[in-house]
């Protein structure tokens, strides 16, 4: 289904488009805001595409408002449309951590800063897991730095679940360590970082951590297959 603008709230401006959701830019009640459009699939019957998109919706709402009842910074979640299958929330004023990462990595290190953003980082993820929050998509893309603050803010709960599964813990980590060595490798031992942060965080370490050298071995054995 598609969205309608409506001139009181402003006009949507389309700002990225993915294989599960449109994300435009808008405004709620005079304030900026992100729209967030799970569209249909055209190879699903429809009934069943429409159970299953409203399904998704409510479950990123949920893991959304669940993360920040852990004490993790999340945009606001302002409303949720079940017809149109749409969420919309806060814009957050910031830069996403992948370009701070990429200009850190081109310009030379700035090692106090790389510190900080591995810190929250750390602290974050090991809020989500140790509430049984799984977030599924761990990249720098997901992660922004609010202006003025220097808050991390987490983005994208789309792929979240509960569990609190030892393994899935891992496999979000093991998503993560894979984002930073093909993107961020210039950036030095930033997930070393991440993890001091997390141990330090997470009461579960230790039966994540031996889960997390199993997945690493798996990885590395499908890497060398091909």
């Amino acid at each position: 289904m598609e969205i309608k603008t409506d001139s009181n709230d402003g006009t949507l401006i389309l700002v990225k488009q993915g294989a599960e959701a449109r994300v435009f830019e808008s405004t709620f009640v005079g304030r900026r805001s992100i729209v967030k459009e799970r569209f249909s699939k055209k190879y699903r019957h429809p009934l069943l595409d429409s159970k299953l998109t409203l399904k998704r919706l409510n479950a990123e709402a949920r893991c959304m408002t669940k993360a920040r009842r852990l004490g993790v910074a999340t945009p606001v979640l302002y409303a949720v449309d079940p017809i149109l299958y749409t969420l919309t929330f806060e814009y957050v004023e910031g830069s996403s951590v992948k370009d701070i990462l990429l200009e850190i990595g081109s310009n030379g290190g700035d090692s106090k800063r790389l510190s900080d953003i591995a810190m929250q980082i750390g602290v974050a993820i090991g809020k989500l897991h140790d509430g049984g929050l799984i977030h599924g998509d761990l990249t720098t893309s997901n992660m922004l730095i609010r202006s003025g603050t220097n808050e991390l803010v987490l983005i994208d709960f789309g792929l979240s679940f509960t569990s609190t599964i030892p393994e899935d813990k891992a496999v979000d980590l093991y998503v993560l360590e894979r984002a930073l060595l093909s993107l961020h490798s210039s950036c030095g031992n930033l997930m070393e970082l991440i993890l001091a942060s997390y141990r330090k965080t997470s009461k579960q370490w230790s039966s994540t951590s031996n889960k997390l050298a199993q997945v690493r071995q798996r990885g590395r054995k499908r890497t060398m297959v091909g």
